[in-house]
């Protein structure tokens, strides 16, 4: 009889897209322009995150999730609200391996809930948006049709 051993356990795709609809979350975070120019510019940082968080006795659970998507951080998130626990969070927040890596998978491994399927749908055409710029700013239209699609996620 085999021993448990961690890494004799693979994760699945299926498993990955149950756990995403459960516990993960696809989010766009948009950050003002900050300094001197702030007032005089319309210059907006956009940022896009998917992250799973879970309870902090789970984390051995995160570090495979880690290991099928072969890239991501960990981190822990302390929570000091009475009768809540900490929790760990796998986070990919690279432009990069959100094109590479979460967006082909997720186009490929549909998720089951509706409203996390229509939140990934909804950061796939924000990604979209940003990826084209190509490291140019974005223009008021772009940042006002990015606002809008963010306002219609999580719901």
């Amino acid at each position: 009889m085999l021993e448990k051993d961690e890494t004799y356990f693979m994760l699945s795709a299926d498993y990955i897209v149950g756990l995403t609809d459960g516990e993960g979350s696809f989010s766009v975070f948009l950050h003002p322009p900050k300094g001197k120019r702030a007032k005089e510019t319309q210059y907006y940082r956009v940022e896009c995150h998917y992250y799973i968080k879970m309870r902090e006795d789970e984390l051995p659970l995160l570090k495979k999730v880690k290991n099928f998507f072969n890239c991501g951080f960990i981190y822990l998130q302390k929570d000091k609200r009475p009768n809540h626990r900490n929790c760990y969070r796998f986070e990919i927040s690279s432009s990069q391996k959100i094109g590479q890596v979460v967006i082909p998978f997720f186009q490929k491994n549909l998720l089951h809930s509706e409203n996390r399927r229509n939140d990934f749908d909804l950061f796939y055409k924000i990604f979209k948006i940003v990826q084209s710029k190509n490291g140019k700013h974005l223009t008021k239209e772009e940042l006002e049709k990015i606002k809008e699609l963010k306002s219609q996620m999580h719901k």
